[in-house]
């Protein structure tokens, strides 16, 4: 089975009520990948997300941690020192930010086939990794 590695966005966008449209489009992507037992985040998403939930969202300290469980449901990758490097390298090859590169080495790291994220080009393959934005019509 394939797996997915999901980006901050897409996690914000399923708990963001602003826009309805991108928040029903995160979810089910969200929820497949939970069901499916498919999806992969890292400790960055983690710490992105819940900094963005609890700022962005407004929601509450005890939301934010609840979340935090159900999203430890998905296999969760380390950021360490070498996912950094390797981002470092991507970010350089690839042309995309620090950040993205990061994101980019930790879907790697995990052998992930897709990316899901409205930060990368839709339907591009970054060394093997193809991503998929949900929010593309």
């Amino acid at each position: 089975m394939a797996k997915t590695f999901l980006d901050t966005n897409i996690l914000v966008y399923a708990n963001d009520r602003a826009d309805r449209d991108k928040q029903e489009r995160a979810l089910s992507v969200v929820e497949r990948h939970l069901r499916e037992g498919t999806g992969v985040i890292s400790t960055q998403v983690l710490m992105e997300y819940t900094a963005v939930a609890a700022v962005k969202l407004g929601q509450v300290r005890a939301a934010v941690a609840r979340q935090t469980v159900i999203l430890e449901r998905f296999e969760v990758v380390s950021v360490t020192g070498q996912v950094i490097r390797n981002g470092h390298e991507l970010a350089e090859d690839f042309q995309i930010s620090f950040w993205d590169g990061v994101i980019l080495a930790a879907a790697m790291a995990a052998r992930c086939d897709y990316l899901v994220s409205e930060d990368f080009s839709e339907g591009r393959s970054y060394g093997g990794v193809t991503v998929f934005n949900p929010f593309v019509a």
